[in-house]
This record gives structure tokens, C-alpha cells and sequence, in this order.
């Protein structure tokens, strides 16, 4: 096999993870693909008997991030499995419109290699690309649509079968309390540089615990939930300039459609860049949070409730919070989690999240009015 851009090293693993999955033809070629920094994701490609190629998407999973790599797929297989049903059922293609895992001679959807490392494989999706930023409104409102649609489409899977790939990911107050105890720590003497970051969180303390406390309450439901709802985690068709596929399923858990909205407004309706240091290039885009607002709620088509509508800015607002706060307390334990690119990079990214949270507070009303606008009457 022809090995692209694959470290020495890594091809006696890859030939062997390969040769496990009930692939179409021989093996040709597998060089890296994407520019994703969890797993290690490979193009493999094939040639059968009659000269035809075919192409696979081939991953050596994160089990130091992933650490029940078993719950992980279960979750993957389950979702693609449903989802894939209620596509057939509508007459859509169900291999380009979810992703298709490709099992191993053994009937498994996962191979775990001689040292110990975990392997999945998809069938590419092909014709189709995830872009990494905003580039045109449209690509933001067809993602909209595609995590609405995916937020619909499984509306009925039983929650209680999914597990927490990363455990309290999206636990606000959780995350505030390793914030504070950050700040108490202060191990690289840093917190005299950032005060005013740290009263800004600490003034907002209150209502860090909005979205978890209605959850427990049942005020609002548990959902599937994605829980990376990045624009380049949406294929987009190359020719139609229409929302194909959702993928990377890794953080699909139990959650609120609150927090796969608020995510992509922190990510993708940002004016500026996520470790912008001019804070007077940051803040809320309204004219790209109303196009993923309309995007979202059209691909949810009514299966929102009146207070999951009601509360979309809160989810935008408390999923911008929980970040700034991740990269500050990181910055103040010395920079172990998030890779930095340079000095006070965390800072910085901190610095840009909780503008945008200022920001997001100066036209609350407008975004509560753009919600009202576009959810009308939909919500139960």
C-alpha cells in the first residue's frame, strides 16, 4: 500500500487496523486527512477487481480524552443505526446523509489492535466538504439546518441509552467550581495578570447553573445532543451548496438542544477570530445568529418546546461563559488542556469569549426578538 504523509512508524499499524474492516477491493493508498486534533484519521483507498475505486475514512480513536472508547461507539453505533431508519423512511440516502460504519470480519464496528489501540472505519462521504470557518452566510445557515434536522431526526432515541463520553461536558456550575479552584490554586502566579477577567466570571456566577438547573428540574428535556456543533463538523454538498451530513459523533450524549445552539452561535457568529487580541474587532455577527436562528429552527421543524425556544440566547450566552471560563482556568493551571501557540494564548481566547458575552448582553433583546421572529408558533 502507498503511504501519504504517514509517519514511518505508524503504517504497520494502520495495515493491520485496515486489514480487519470488510473493505470493498485491495488496498491502495492511505495517506492523513483533515486537520483534526483528537483522533488520527486517515483516507484509505481501494481498488477492487473490475478497476473501481472506493474510498474509506479509517480512525485511530483518542482513548486518552475518549476513556470508555466502548461507550463511545455503542453511542455512535446506536445513533447512526436510528438515524439511518428514519432516513430510509423518508426515501433520503442514507450513505451520504449519516455516517456509515464499516464492520470487521469479526461483525464488530471497532478493532482494537495488538497494542492496545482502538480503530473505527466510515465510508467516505463523498462530493461533499466541511469548511473551517464562515465564509459565506449561506454555509452558516445550511449547518443550522443540518443540526436542527439532526436535533428532529432524533427526537424520539431513547436517551437513557447513550453514554457520557466526557462526563459533565457541558456541566456549567461543574466548570465554574474547577474555575474557582483554579483561581484559589493559582499555581503559576498568573491571576494578578487576568483580575479583571476573574471578576467578570465571578459577577455572573449566579446564573452559570440556568441550563443544568432547568434540566433537573424538567423544565426542559434531555436530548441527543452533538456537542461539537462546529461549521466543519457539516459536509456540505459541492454542487447544491446543500447541508449533506453531520459527523464527528464522538460527544454525542445526553444534553439540551440548548447547548448545540449556543456553541455554534459562540463559534461561528463571532466577527472576530477565536484568540482575536484587538477586543474592539469582537462581537455578536446579528445577521449570522439570525440566519443559523432561522437555519436551526427550520431543521427542528416544531419539535422544540416553548422553553427551549425561549431560552436559545441563554443557550448562546451560557456556552460562550463556560468557555471563556475553561480557557482562563487553564491559563491560570499553566496551560494543560487546550495546545497554546504562543504566550498567554489561553488568556487571549478567554479574553475574546467573555467580550462576546458582554456583547451578547448588549443586544439580548435583539436576540430575544430574532428568536421570536423566526419560532413564531412552532414550539410545543
Amino acid at each position: 500500500m502507498n503511504y501519504q504523509t504517514v509517519a514511518t512508524g505508524a503504517c504497520e499499524r494502520i495495515e493491520e487496523a485496515a486489514s480487519q474492516f470488510c473493505v470493498e477491493g485491495e488496498p491502495s493508498e492511505c495517506s492523513r486527512y483533515g486537520n483534526g486534533h483528537i483522533n488520527d484519521t486517515f483516507l484509505l483507498c481501494t481498488v477492487d477487481d473490475r478497476e473501481r475505486n472506493h474510498r474509506y475514512i479509517l480512525q485511530r480513536m483518542n482513548t486518552h480524552v475518549f476513556q470508555n472508547p466502548k461507550g463511545l461507539m455503542q453511542n455512535i453505533t446506536g445513533v447512526t443505526g436510528y438515524l439511518r431508519e428514519q432516513i430510509l423512511k423518508t426515501g433520503g440516502d442514507a450513505e451520504r446523509e449519516t455516517l456509515t460504519l464499516i464492520k470487521t470480519g469479526a461483525g464488530e464496528d471497532y478493532y482494537v489492535d495488538t497494542l492496545g489501540y482502538w480503530w473505527r472505519m466510515y465510508l467516505f462521504i463523498t462530493d461533499a466538504t466541511g469548511y473551517d470557518a464562515v465564509e459565506r452566510e449561506e454555509d452558516f445557515y445550511q449547518s443550522a439546518k443540518a443540526f436542527g434536522h439532526f436535533q428532529r431526526l432524533l427526537n424520539r432515541y431513547p436517551v437513557e441509552l447513550l453514554t457520557e463520553t466526557i462526563p459533565d461536558f457541558h456541566h456549567t456550575p461543574k466548570r465554574f467550581g474547577a474555575f474557582c479552584e483554579a483561581v484559589e490554586k493559582d499555581v503559576c502566579g498568573r491571576a494578578k495578570g487576568a483580575v479583571r477577567e476573574i471578576a467578570f466570571v465571578m459577577d455572573r456566577k449566579e446564573e452559570l447553573s440556568v441550563l443544568t438547573d432547568k434540566l433537573v428540574s424538567g423544565e426542559i428535556s434531555y436530548r441527543v445532543t452533538h456537542n461539537d456543533t462546529k461549521l466543519n463538523n457539516v459536509l456540505i454538498d459541492n454542487r447544491s451548496g446543500q447541508a449533506v451530513c453531520v459527523i464527528d459523533l464522538d460527544t454525542v450524549m445526553p444534553g439540551t438542544a440548548l447547548f448545540d445552539f449556543g456553541d455554534s452561535i459562540r463559534f461561528g457568529a463571532n466577527t472576530a477570530a477565536e484568540d482575536e487580541t484587538d477586543l474592539s474587532k469582537v462581537s455578536l455577527d446579528l445577521g449570522l445568529y439570525e440566519q443559523y436562528v432561522n437555519g436551526f429552527l427550520k431543521g427542528c421543524q416544531g419539535s422544540l418546546t416553548k422553553k427551549e425556544l425561549e431560552m436559545l440566547p441563554m443557550g448562546a450566552k451560557m456556552m460562550t461563559m463556560e468557555c471563556g471560563m475553561r480557557f482562563l482556568a487553564d491559563y491560570l493551571s499553566g496551560d494543560t488542556y487546550f495546545r497554546i501557540h504562543k504566550e498567554h494564548h489561553n488568556l487571549d481566547r478567554c479574553r475574546t469569549q467573555l467580550k462576546l458575552v458582554w456583547d451578547m448582553e448588549k443586544k439580548w433583546e435583539q436576540m430575544q426578538a430574532i428568536v421570536a421572529l423566526y419560532g413564531g408558533n412552532t414550539g410545543k
